[in-house]
Protein backbone atom coordinates (compact mmCIF):
# COMPACT_ATOMS: atom_id res chain seq x y z
CA UNK A 1 0.00 0.00 0.00
CA UNK A 2 1.47 3.43 -0.96
CA UNK A 3 2.72 5.41 2.05
CA UNK A 4 0.71 8.51 1.12
CA UNK A 5 -2.51 6.48 0.93
CA UNK A 6 -1.74 4.87 4.31
CA UNK A 7 -1.03 8.31 5.79
CA UNK A 8 -4.38 9.62 4.53
CA UNK A 9 -6.21 6.64 6.08
CA UNK A 10 -4.53 7.17 9.46
CA UNK A 11 -5.19 10.93 9.33
CA UNK A 12 -8.85 10.38 8.47
CA UNK A 13 -9.18 7.89 11.33
CA UNK A 14 -7.68 10.31 13.84
CA UNK A 15 -9.82 13.21 12.65
CA UNK A 16 -12.93 11.04 12.95
CA UNK A 17 -12.46 10.45 16.67
CA UNK A 18 -15.59 10.92 18.74
CA UNK A 19 -15.69 12.79 22.05
CA UNK A 20 -16.26 9.44 23.77
CA UNK A 21 -13.00 8.10 22.35
CA UNK A 22 -11.20 11.24 23.46
CA UNK A 23 -12.70 10.90 26.95
CA UNK A 24 -11.51 7.30 27.24
CA UNK A 25 -8.02 8.20 26.00
CA UNK A 26 -7.84 11.24 28.27
CA UNK A 27 -8.83 9.13 31.28
CA UNK A 28 -6.06 6.67 30.41
CA UNK A 29 -3.51 9.49 30.06
CA UNK A 30 -4.55 11.09 33.34
CA UNK A 31 -4.35 7.74 35.16
CA UNK A 32 -0.91 6.98 33.71
CA UNK A 33 0.40 10.45 34.55
CA UNK A 34 -0.68 10.18 38.18
CA UNK A 35 0.84 6.71 38.52
CA UNK A 36 4.07 7.90 36.91
CA UNK A 37 4.43 10.90 39.22
CA UNK A 38 2.96 9.28 42.34
CA UNK A 39 6.35 9.09 44.06
CA UNK A 40 6.79 12.88 43.92
CA UNK A 41 3.34 14.00 45.08
CA UNK A 42 2.57 17.60 44.13
CA UNK A 43 6.15 18.52 43.23
CA UNK A 44 6.69 21.41 40.82
CA UNK A 45 7.78 18.99 38.10
CA UNK A 46 4.67 16.87 38.56
CA UNK A 47 2.23 19.80 38.49
CA UNK A 48 4.01 21.35 35.49
CA UNK A 49 3.66 18.09 33.58
CA UNK A 50 0.03 17.75 34.59
CA UNK A 51 -0.68 21.25 33.30
CA UNK A 52 0.95 20.40 29.97
CA UNK A 53 -1.18 17.26 29.71
CA UNK A 54 -4.43 19.11 30.46
CA UNK A 55 -3.65 21.91 28.04
CA UNK A 56 -2.75 19.46 25.28
CA UNK A 57 -6.07 17.68 25.73
CA UNK A 58 -7.89 21.01 25.67
CA UNK A 59 -6.24 21.67 22.30
CA UNK A 60 -7.14 18.19 20.97
CA UNK A 61 -10.77 18.67 21.93
CA UNK A 62 -10.85 22.09 20.27
CA UNK A 63 -9.97 20.52 16.92
CA UNK A 64 -13.32 18.73 16.76
CA UNK A 65 -16.05 20.47 14.75
CA UNK A 66 -18.69 20.78 17.46
CA UNK A 67 -21.44 21.78 15.03
CA UNK A 68 -21.16 18.48 13.14
CA UNK A 69 -21.46 16.28 16.22
CA UNK A 70 -24.71 14.43 17.03
CA UNK A 71 -26.48 15.58 20.24
CA UNK A 72 -25.09 12.84 22.51
CA UNK A 73 -21.55 13.58 21.33
CA UNK A 74 -22.11 17.29 21.94
CA UNK A 75 -22.94 16.48 25.56
CA UNK A 76 -19.73 14.44 25.80
CA UNK A 77 -17.79 17.34 24.29
CA UNK A 78 -19.15 19.78 26.88
CA UNK A 79 -18.48 17.29 29.68
CA UNK A 80 -14.83 16.86 28.68
CA UNK A 81 -14.27 20.57 28.10
CA UNK A 82 -15.77 21.40 31.50
CA UNK A 83 -13.73 18.70 33.24
CA UNK A 84 -10.48 19.92 31.69
CA UNK A 85 -11.23 23.51 32.70
CA UNK A 86 -12.14 22.44 36.24
CA UNK A 87 -8.99 20.30 36.50
CA UNK A 88 -6.84 23.26 35.46
CA UNK A 89 -8.56 25.39 38.09
CA UNK A 90 -8.00 22.75 40.80
CA UNK A 91 -4.38 22.42 39.74
CA UNK A 92 -3.93 26.14 40.30
CA UNK A 93 -5.50 25.80 43.75
CA UNK A 94 -3.10 22.97 44.63
CA UNK A 95 -0.15 25.08 43.60
CA UNK A 96 -1.40 27.95 45.72
CA UNK A 97 -1.84 25.60 48.68
CA UNK A 98 1.70 24.27 48.26
CA UNK A 99 3.11 27.79 47.97
CA UNK A 100 1.34 28.83 51.16
CA UNK A 101 3.23 26.18 53.12
CA UNK A 102 6.67 26.99 51.67
CA UNK A 103 7.89 28.79 54.83
CA UNK A 104 7.52 25.58 56.85
CA UNK A 105 8.74 23.17 54.15
CA UNK A 106 11.84 24.92 52.76
CA UNK A 107 13.58 21.53 52.43
CA UNK A 108 10.98 20.06 50.10
CA UNK A 109 13.01 20.75 46.96
CA UNK A 110 15.75 18.38 48.16
CA UNK A 111 13.39 15.39 48.39
CA UNK A 112 11.56 16.39 45.20
CA UNK A 113 14.88 16.61 43.38
CA UNK A 114 15.94 13.11 44.39
CA UNK A 115 12.58 11.47 43.63
CA UNK A 116 12.24 13.43 40.39
CA UNK A 117 15.62 12.09 39.24
CA UNK A 118 14.29 8.56 39.70
CA UNK A 119 11.05 9.33 37.83
CA UNK A 120 13.06 10.59 34.85
CA UNK A 121 15.36 7.58 34.99
CA UNK A 122 18.50 9.72 35.24
CA UNK A 123 21.66 7.91 36.42
CA UNK A 124 22.20 8.41 40.14
CA UNK A 125 25.41 10.04 41.27
CA UNK A 126 25.47 8.57 44.78
CA UNK A 127 28.11 10.90 46.17
CA UNK A 128 26.28 13.98 44.85
CA UNK A 129 22.94 12.68 46.19
CA UNK A 130 24.49 12.11 49.61
CA UNK A 131 25.82 15.66 49.55
CA UNK A 132 22.30 16.97 48.85
CA UNK A 133 20.64 14.85 51.54
CA UNK A 134 23.23 15.15 54.31
CA UNK A 135 22.28 18.73 55.39
CA UNK A 136 18.55 17.98 55.38
CA UNK A 137 18.27 16.80 59.00
CA UNK A 138 20.03 19.92 60.29
CA UNK A 139 17.85 22.17 58.13
CA UNK A 140 14.73 20.58 59.59
CA UNK A 141 16.02 20.65 63.16
CA UNK A 142 17.07 24.31 62.86
CA UNK A 143 13.63 25.24 61.54
CA UNK A 144 11.93 23.31 64.33
CA UNK A 145 14.06 25.11 66.92
CA UNK A 146 13.14 28.48 65.39
CA UNK A 147 9.46 27.59 65.64
CA UNK A 148 9.92 26.52 69.25
CA UNK A 149 11.51 29.87 69.97
CA UNK A 150 8.67 31.67 68.26
CA UNK A 151 6.00 29.59 70.02
CA UNK A 152 3.84 31.69 72.23
CA UNK A 153 3.79 34.57 69.78
CA UNK A 154 0.52 35.21 68.00
CA UNK A 155 0.53 33.83 64.42
CA UNK A 156 0.48 36.52 61.75
CA UNK A 157 -3.16 36.73 60.64
CA UNK A 158 -2.10 38.02 57.23
CA UNK A 159 -0.13 34.85 56.64
CA UNK A 160 -3.17 32.62 56.37
CA UNK A 161 -4.57 34.83 53.61
CA UNK A 162 -1.25 35.52 51.91
CA UNK A 163 -1.04 35.44 48.15
CA UNK A 164 1.00 32.72 46.43
CA UNK A 165 3.91 35.08 45.78
CA UNK A 166 4.17 36.19 49.42
CA UNK A 167 7.33 35.08 51.26
CA UNK A 168 6.83 35.41 55.01
CA UNK A 169 9.57 34.71 57.52
CA UNK A 170 9.77 31.00 58.35
CA UNK A 171 10.09 31.83 62.03
CA UNK A 172 6.47 32.97 62.04
CA UNK A 173 4.31 30.25 63.58
CA UNK A 174 1.84 28.57 61.24
CA UNK A 175 -1.82 28.52 62.15
CA UNK A 176 -3.07 25.17 63.51
CA UNK A 177 -4.48 24.31 60.07
CA UNK A 178 -1.24 25.25 58.32
CA UNK A 179 0.66 23.19 60.88
CA UNK A 180 -1.54 20.14 60.20
CA UNK A 181 -1.15 20.50 56.45
CA UNK A 182 2.61 20.97 56.79
CA UNK A 183 2.79 17.89 59.00
CA UNK A 184 0.89 15.86 56.41
CA UNK A 185 3.28 17.12 53.71
CA UNK A 186 6.31 16.21 55.85
CA UNK A 187 4.90 12.69 56.26
CA UNK A 188 4.37 12.44 52.50
CA UNK A 189 7.96 13.57 51.85
CA UNK A 190 9.22 10.94 54.29
CA UNK A 191 7.27 8.25 52.44
CA UNK A 192 8.62 9.49 49.09
CA UNK A 193 12.15 9.37 50.45
CA UNK A 194 11.56 5.87 51.85
CA UNK A 195 10.38 4.62 48.43
CA UNK A 196 13.34 6.28 46.72
CA UNK A 197 15.85 4.78 49.18
CA UNK A 198 14.32 1.29 48.90
CA UNK A 199 14.73 1.36 45.13
CA UNK A 200 18.55 1.57 45.41
CA UNK A 201 19.51 0.11 48.78
CA UNK A 202 21.13 -3.31 48.29
CA UNK A 203 21.01 -2.97 44.51
CA UNK A 204 23.39 -0.12 43.75
CA UNK A 205 27.03 -0.62 44.86
CA UNK A 206 28.24 1.86 47.49
CA UNK A 207 24.72 3.33 47.83
CA UNK A 208 24.25 2.39 51.49
CA UNK A 209 27.83 3.39 52.32
CA UNK A 210 27.04 6.94 51.20
CA UNK A 211 23.33 7.20 51.97
CA UNK A 212 22.48 5.18 55.09
CA UNK A 213 23.40 7.81 57.67
CA UNK A 214 21.94 10.90 55.90
CA UNK A 215 18.81 8.90 55.04
CA UNK A 216 18.25 7.69 58.62
CA UNK A 217 18.86 11.17 60.03
CA UNK A 218 16.59 12.82 57.46
CA UNK A 219 13.64 10.46 57.91
CA UNK A 220 13.92 10.72 61.70
CA UNK A 221 14.00 14.53 61.48
CA UNK A 222 10.95 14.55 59.17
CA UNK A 223 9.07 12.26 61.55
CA UNK A 224 9.92 14.39 64.59
CA UNK A 225 9.06 17.60 62.75
CA UNK A 226 5.65 16.32 61.65
CA UNK A 227 4.93 15.17 65.21
CA UNK A 228 5.95 18.57 66.60
CA UNK A 229 3.75 20.48 64.15
CA UNK A 230 0.79 18.21 64.73
CA UNK A 231 0.96 17.99 68.51
CA UNK A 232 2.55 21.23 69.70
CA UNK A 233 1.20 23.76 67.19
CA UNK A 234 -1.99 22.19 65.80
CA UNK A 235 -2.87 20.72 69.21
CA UNK A 236 -3.69 17.26 67.86
CA UNK A 237 -2.34 14.99 70.59
CA UNK A 238 -5.27 12.61 70.58
CA UNK A 239 -6.97 11.72 67.28
CA UNK A 240 -10.24 11.11 69.09
CA UNK A 241 -10.31 14.70 70.36
CA UNK A 242 -8.65 16.43 67.41
CA UNK A 243 -9.72 20.06 66.86
CA UNK A 244 -11.96 20.79 63.89
CA UNK A 245 -9.70 22.33 61.25
CA UNK A 246 -10.45 23.39 57.70
CA UNK A 247 -9.65 26.02 55.10
CA UNK A 248 -12.38 28.43 53.96
CA UNK A 249 -12.50 28.65 50.17
CA UNK A 250 -13.92 32.16 49.83
CA UNK A 251 -16.79 33.47 47.68
CA UNK A 252 -14.84 33.75 44.41
CA UNK A 253 -13.54 30.18 44.55
CA UNK A 254 -17.00 28.84 45.44
CA UNK A 255 -18.53 30.70 42.52
CA UNK A 256 -16.01 29.21 40.10
CA UNK A 257 -16.73 25.71 41.41
CA UNK A 258 -20.50 26.26 41.14
CA UNK A 259 -20.06 27.23 37.48
CA UNK A 260 -18.21 23.96 36.83
CA UNK A 261 -21.05 22.09 38.55
CA UNK A 262 -23.58 23.88 36.30
CA UNK A 263 -25.30 25.60 39.22
CA UNK A 264 -26.32 29.16 38.16
CA UNK A 265 -26.67 30.62 41.66
CA UNK A 266 -24.42 32.48 44.08
CA UNK A 267 -23.49 30.93 47.45
CA UNK A 268 -25.74 33.46 49.21
CA UNK A 269 -28.69 32.49 46.97
CA UNK A 270 -28.12 28.82 47.76
CA UNK A 271 -28.12 29.56 51.48
CA UNK A 272 -31.49 31.32 51.04
CA UNK A 273 -32.88 28.28 49.20
CA UNK A 274 -31.64 25.98 51.97
CA UNK A 275 -33.14 28.18 54.69
CA UNK A 276 -36.49 28.17 52.91
CA UNK A 277 -36.47 24.37 52.61
CA UNK A 278 -35.38 24.12 56.24
CA UNK A 279 -38.39 26.19 57.27
CA UNK A 280 -40.69 23.85 55.29
CA UNK A 281 -39.22 20.90 57.16
CA UNK A 282 -39.84 22.56 60.52
CA UNK A 283 -43.48 23.13 59.59
CA UNK A 284 -43.89 19.46 58.64
CA UNK A 285 -42.11 18.42 61.83
CA UNK A 286 -44.70 20.30 63.85
CA UNK A 287 -47.51 18.51 61.98
CA UNK A 288 -45.95 15.14 62.80
CA UNK A 289 -45.48 16.15 66.44
CA UNK A 290 -49.16 17.11 66.61
CA UNK A 291 -50.08 13.66 65.26
CA UNK A 292 -48.01 12.21 68.11
CA UNK A 293 -50.09 14.30 70.57
CA UNK A 294 -47.11 16.49 71.46
CA UNK A 295 -48.39 19.80 70.17
CA UNK A 296 -45.81 21.80 68.16
CA UNK A 297 -42.89 20.47 70.17
CA UNK A 298 -41.15 18.57 67.38
CA UNK A 299 -37.96 18.50 69.44
CA UNK A 300 -39.69 16.32 72.00
CA UNK A 301 -41.14 14.19 69.21
CA UNK A 302 -37.66 13.75 67.74
CA UNK A 303 -36.30 12.60 71.10
CA UNK A 304 -39.06 10.00 71.31
CA UNK A 305 -38.23 8.80 67.78
CA UNK A 306 -34.55 8.44 68.66
CA UNK A 307 -35.44 5.95 71.36
CA UNK A 308 -36.94 3.61 68.77
CA UNK A 309 -33.67 1.77 68.15
CA UNK A 310 -33.30 -1.98 67.75
CA UNK A 311 -31.73 -4.20 70.38
CA UNK A 312 -27.99 -5.01 70.11
CA UNK A 313 -27.37 -7.64 67.43
CA UNK A 314 -30.51 -6.83 65.42
CA UNK A 315 -29.43 -3.85 63.29
CA UNK A 316 -28.05 -5.85 60.36
CA UNK A 317 -31.15 -7.98 60.05
CA UNK A 318 -33.34 -4.85 60.30
CA UNK A 319 -31.41 -3.28 57.40
CA UNK A 320 -31.91 -6.32 55.19
CA UNK A 321 -35.64 -6.42 55.90
CA UNK A 322 -36.07 -2.70 55.19
CA UNK A 323 -33.96 -2.96 52.04
CA UNK A 324 -36.36 -5.55 50.65
CA UNK A 325 -39.39 -3.49 51.71
CA UNK A 326 -38.11 -0.42 49.85
CA UNK A 327 -37.37 -2.47 46.73
CA UNK A 328 -40.83 -4.04 46.78
CA UNK A 329 -42.44 -0.62 47.18
CA UNK A 330 -40.66 0.70 44.08
CA UNK A 331 -41.08 -2.33 41.85
CA UNK A 332 -44.78 -2.90 42.63
CA UNK A 333 -45.48 0.66 41.45
CA UNK A 334 -43.26 0.16 38.37
CA UNK A 335 -41.43 3.43 39.05
CA UNK A 336 -38.00 2.41 37.73
CA UNK A 337 -36.37 -0.68 36.26
CA UNK A 338 -34.58 -2.71 38.94
CA UNK A 339 -32.66 -5.63 37.35
CA UNK A 340 -32.85 -8.93 39.24
CA UNK A 341 -29.09 -9.03 39.76
CA UNK A 342 -29.18 -5.56 41.26
CA UNK A 343 -31.83 -6.69 43.73
CA UNK A 344 -29.80 -9.74 44.71
CA UNK A 345 -26.21 -8.51 44.75
CA UNK A 346 -25.82 -6.19 47.70
CA UNK A 347 -24.54 -6.86 51.19
CA UNK A 348 -24.12 -5.39 54.66
CA UNK A 349 -21.10 -4.57 56.81
CA UNK A 350 -20.99 -3.27 60.37
CA UNK A 351 -18.76 -0.22 60.91
CA UNK A 352 -16.17 -0.47 63.67
CA UNK A 353 -15.94 2.07 66.51
CA UNK A 354 -13.04 3.96 64.90
CA UNK A 355 -14.79 4.09 61.52
CA UNK A 356 -17.86 5.59 63.16
CA UNK A 357 -15.81 8.62 64.21
CA UNK A 358 -15.80 9.54 60.50
CA UNK A 359 -18.98 7.73 59.38
CA UNK A 360 -21.52 7.93 62.23
CA UNK A 361 -24.48 6.90 60.05
CA UNK A 362 -25.18 4.26 57.42
CA UNK A 363 -23.44 4.76 54.07
CA UNK A 364 -23.03 2.96 50.74
CA UNK A 365 -19.70 1.26 50.13
CA UNK A 366 -19.97 0.16 46.51
CA UNK A 367 -21.61 -3.20 47.27
CA UNK A 368 -22.32 -3.16 50.99
CA UNK A 369 -24.45 -0.80 52.97
CA UNK A 370 -22.16 0.23 55.84
CA UNK A 371 -24.07 0.06 59.12
CA UNK A 372 -23.31 2.20 62.18
CA UNK A 373 -24.41 0.84 65.53
CA UNK A 374 -23.10 0.67 69.10
CA UNK A 375 -20.11 -1.62 69.67
CA UNK A 376 -19.24 -3.23 73.01
CA UNK A 377 -15.86 -1.42 73.11
CA UNK A 378 -17.49 2.03 73.04
CA UNK A 379 -18.06 4.18 76.09
CA UNK A 380 -21.63 3.97 77.34
CA UNK A 381 -22.42 7.52 76.21
CA UNK A 382 -21.09 6.83 72.71
CA UNK A 383 -23.07 3.60 72.53
CA UNK A 384 -26.30 5.39 73.31
CA UNK A 385 -25.58 8.19 70.83
CA UNK A 386 -24.85 5.65 68.10
CA UNK A 387 -28.09 3.77 68.76
CA UNK A 388 -30.17 6.94 68.97
CA UNK A 389 -28.61 8.28 65.77
CA UNK A 390 -29.40 5.06 63.85
CA UNK A 391 -32.91 4.36 65.12
CA UNK A 392 -35.63 2.62 63.10
CA UNK A 393 -37.42 5.71 61.67
CA UNK A 394 -34.08 7.29 60.67
CA UNK A 395 -32.94 4.07 59.01
CA UNK A 396 -36.21 3.61 57.11
CA UNK A 397 -35.27 6.77 55.24
CA UNK A 398 -31.55 6.02 54.93
CA UNK A 399 -31.82 2.47 53.58
CA UNK A 400 -33.65 3.27 50.29
CA UNK A 401 -31.30 6.27 49.92
CA UNK A 402 -28.25 3.99 50.06
CA UNK A 403 -29.61 0.89 48.29
CA UNK A 404 -32.65 0.74 46.00
CA UNK A 405 -33.80 3.03 44.44
CA UNK A 406 -30.78 5.05 45.62
CA UNK A 407 -27.05 4.57 45.26
CA UNK A 408 -26.91 0.82 44.70
CA UNK A 409 -29.31 0.94 41.76
CA UNK A 410 -27.63 4.09 40.49
CA UNK A 411 -24.16 2.55 40.50
CA UNK A 412 -25.41 -0.70 38.98
CA UNK A 413 -26.83 1.19 36.01
CA UNK A 414 -23.91 3.63 35.65
CA UNK A 415 -21.49 0.73 35.27
CA UNK A 416 -23.59 -0.71 32.44
CA UNK A 417 -24.68 2.41 30.53
CA UNK A 418 -22.11 4.93 29.29
CA UNK A 419 -19.56 3.86 31.94
CA UNK A 420 -17.01 6.29 30.47
CA UNK A 421 -19.11 9.15 31.85
CA UNK A 422 -18.24 8.17 35.42
CA UNK A 423 -15.16 10.29 34.75
CA UNK A 424 -17.49 13.28 35.25
CA UNK A 425 -19.35 12.04 38.31
CA UNK A 426 -20.83 14.91 40.33
CA UNK A 427 -22.42 14.85 43.79
CA UNK A 428 -25.27 16.95 42.41
CA UNK A 429 -26.37 13.88 40.44
CA UNK A 430 -24.97 11.07 42.61
CA UNK A 431 -26.25 12.37 45.95
CA UNK A 432 -29.04 14.35 44.32
CA UNK A 433 -30.52 11.14 42.87
CA UNK A 434 -30.71 9.51 46.31
CA UNK A 435 -32.15 12.66 47.92
CA UNK A 436 -34.66 13.01 45.08
CA UNK A 437 -35.98 9.55 45.96
CA UNK A 438 -36.39 10.59 49.57
CA UNK A 439 -38.66 13.36 48.26
CA UNK A 440 -40.55 11.07 45.90
CA UNK A 441 -41.09 8.45 48.61
CA UNK A 442 -42.46 11.22 50.83
CA UNK A 443 -44.89 12.25 48.10
CA UNK A 444 -45.89 8.58 47.64
CA UNK A 445 -46.66 8.22 51.38
CA UNK A 446 -43.89 5.69 52.00
CA UNK A 447 -43.80 6.87 55.60
CA UNK A 448 -46.98 5.49 57.19
CA UNK A 449 -46.55 6.81 60.75
CA UNK A 450 -45.73 10.25 62.20
CA UNK A 451 -42.56 8.72 63.68
CA UNK A 452 -41.36 7.63 60.24
CA UNK A 453 -42.24 11.05 58.83
CA UNK A 454 -40.07 12.63 61.52
CA UNK A 455 -37.27 10.23 60.58
CA UNK A 456 -37.50 11.34 56.94
CA UNK A 457 -37.79 15.03 57.84
CA UNK A 458 -34.76 14.83 60.11
CA UNK A 459 -32.60 13.80 57.15
CA UNK A 460 -34.11 16.40 54.83
CA UNK A 461 -33.42 19.08 57.43
CA UNK A 462 -29.91 17.72 57.75
CA UNK A 463 -29.32 18.16 54.00
CA UNK A 464 -30.60 21.74 54.20
CA UNK A 465 -28.31 22.34 57.17
CA UNK A 466 -25.34 20.95 55.24
CA UNK A 467 -25.75 23.70 52.65
CA UNK A 468 -26.13 26.39 55.28
CA UNK A 469 -23.20 25.43 57.51
CA UNK A 470 -20.69 24.46 54.80
CA UNK A 471 -21.27 27.51 52.62
CA UNK A 472 -21.23 29.84 55.61
CA UNK A 473 -17.99 28.23 56.75
CA UNK A 474 -16.36 28.73 53.35
CA UNK A 475 -17.67 32.30 53.23
CA UNK A 476 -16.10 32.98 56.63
CA UNK A 477 -19.50 33.44 58.29
CA UNK A 478 -19.46 30.40 60.59
CA UNK A 479 -16.80 28.65 62.66
CA UNK A 480 -16.54 24.86 63.14
CA UNK A 481 -17.95 24.88 66.68
CA UNK A 482 -20.89 26.99 65.46
CA UNK A 483 -21.48 24.41 62.72
CA UNK A 484 -21.65 21.64 65.33
CA UNK A 485 -24.00 23.68 67.49
CA UNK A 486 -26.29 24.34 64.52
CA UNK A 487 -26.55 20.62 63.77
CA UNK A 488 -27.25 19.82 67.42
CA UNK A 489 -29.58 22.71 68.29
CA UNK A 490 -31.45 23.27 65.02
CA UNK A 491 -31.50 19.77 63.49
CA UNK A 492 -31.40 17.57 66.60
CA UNK A 493 -28.15 15.69 65.98
CA UNK A 494 -26.29 13.90 68.72
CA UNK A 495 -23.05 15.74 69.58
CA UNK A 496 -20.99 12.69 68.56
CA UNK A 497 -22.56 12.55 65.10
CA UNK A 498 -22.54 16.31 64.56
CA UNK A 499 -18.84 16.59 65.35
CA UNK A 500 -18.02 13.72 63.00
CA UNK A 501 -20.09 15.33 60.27
CA UNK A 502 -18.42 18.73 60.58
CA UNK A 503 -14.97 17.15 60.61
CA UNK A 504 -15.77 15.56 57.23
CA UNK A 505 -17.31 18.78 55.89
CA UNK A 506 -14.25 20.95 56.42
CA UNK A 507 -11.32 18.53 56.33
CA UNK A 508 -10.74 19.17 52.62
CA UNK A 509 -10.71 15.57 51.37
CA UNK A 510 -13.31 16.42 48.72
CA UNK A 511 -15.09 19.33 47.10
CA UNK A 512 -16.51 21.99 49.46
CA UNK A 513 -19.69 21.77 47.37
CA UNK A 514 -20.17 18.05 47.99
CA UNK A 515 -22.51 18.61 50.93
CA UNK A 516 -24.62 20.96 48.82
CA UNK A 517 -25.12 18.29 46.18
CA UNK A 518 -27.71 16.30 48.14
CA UNK A 519 -30.50 18.84 48.51
CA UNK A 520 -29.70 20.96 45.46
CA UNK A 521 -29.39 17.94 43.20
CA UNK A 522 -32.66 16.62 44.60
CA UNK A 523 -34.37 19.94 43.88
CA UNK A 524 -32.99 19.88 40.33
CA UNK A 525 -34.45 16.43 39.72
CA UNK A 526 -37.78 17.38 41.31
CA UNK A 527 -37.95 20.38 38.95
CA UNK A 528 -37.09 18.15 35.97
CA UNK A 529 -39.68 15.58 37.10
CA UNK A 530 -42.29 18.32 37.09
CA UNK A 531 -41.18 19.52 33.67
CA UNK A 532 -41.26 16.07 32.03
CA UNK A 533 -43.45 13.72 34.10
CA UNK A 534 -46.06 15.91 35.78
CA UNK A 535 -46.55 17.67 32.43
CA UNK A 536 -47.27 14.32 30.77
CA UNK A 537 -44.35 14.43 28.35
CA UNK A 538 -42.75 11.28 29.76
CA UNK A 539 -43.80 8.38 31.98
CA UNK A 540 -42.23 8.17 35.42
CA UNK A 541 -40.47 4.89 34.68
CA UNK A 542 -39.08 6.15 31.36
CA UNK A 543 -37.90 9.33 33.07
CA UNK A 544 -36.02 7.45 35.79
CA UNK A 545 -34.56 4.84 33.45
CA UNK A 546 -33.42 7.50 31.00
CA UNK A 547 -31.67 9.47 33.73
CA UNK A 548 -29.81 6.40 34.99
CA UNK A 549 -28.66 5.54 31.48
CA UNK A 550 -27.17 9.00 30.93
CA UNK A 551 -24.58 8.49 33.67
CA UNK A 552 -23.82 10.59 36.80
CA UNK A 553 -23.38 13.86 34.90
CA UNK A 554 -24.42 17.43 35.79
CA UNK A 555 -28.21 17.49 35.85
CA UNK A 556 -28.47 20.48 33.55
CA UNK A 557 -26.74 18.44 30.83
CA UNK A 558 -29.01 15.48 31.59
CA UNK A 559 -31.94 17.87 31.13
CA UNK A 560 -30.54 19.08 27.82
CA UNK A 561 -30.27 15.44 26.68
CA UNK A 562 -33.83 14.54 27.65
CA UNK A 563 -35.28 17.73 26.15
CA UNK A 564 -33.02 17.49 23.09
CA UNK A 565 -31.88 21.06 23.64
CA UNK A 566 -29.19 22.52 21.36
CA UNK A 567 -25.82 23.11 22.99
CA UNK A 568 -22.78 25.21 22.14
CA UNK A 569 -19.11 24.28 22.50
CA UNK A 570 -18.73 26.83 25.30
CA UNK A 571 -22.05 26.00 26.97
CA UNK A 572 -22.43 27.55 30.41
CA UNK A 573 -24.97 26.97 33.15
CA UNK A 574 -28.26 28.83 32.75
CA UNK A 575 -31.09 26.63 34.09
CA UNK A 576 -32.81 28.34 37.02
CA UNK A 577 -34.26 25.21 38.56
CA UNK A 578 -35.27 26.54 41.96
CA UNK A 579 -38.86 26.18 43.05
CA UNK A 580 -40.36 25.71 46.53
CA UNK A 581 -41.03 22.19 47.78
CA UNK A 582 -44.55 21.15 46.83
CA UNK A 583 -46.95 21.18 49.77
CA UNK A 584 -49.03 18.12 50.50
Amino acid sequence: MPRLFLFLIVTATLSAQTPRELIEQYAADASLLHRHWSITGDSTSATDREQQMLQSWRAKLGKLDFTKLPPADQVDYVLLRNDLDASLMRLGDRRDDAQELTPWLPFRSVVDGLTGQRVHGDPLNVEKAAGALAPLAKTITDLQNKLKAAKGKKPDAKLADSKPDAKPDSTVLPTPLQAMRSADSADALRESLKTWFGNYSGFLPDFSWWMKQPYDESTKALEDYAKYLREEIAGVKNKDDAPLLGKAQGASNLQDQLAHEFIPYTPDELIQIAEREFAWCETEMKKAAQDMKLGDDWGKALLRVKLQYVRPGEQESFVRTEGKRATDFITKRDLVTVPADCQEWWGTRMLGPQEQKQIPYAAYGGHDILIAYANETMKHEDKMMSMRGNNRPFMRNVIPHELIPGHHLQRFMAERHRPYRQQFSTPFFVEGWALYWEMRLWDLNYQTTPEDRIGALFWRMHRCARIIVTLKFHLGQMKPDEMVNFLVDRVGHEKFGATSEVRRFIKGDYSPLYQCGYMLGGLQLIALHKELVISGRMSEKTFHDSLLQLGPIPIELARASLLKQPLSADFKTQWKFDQPVRKN
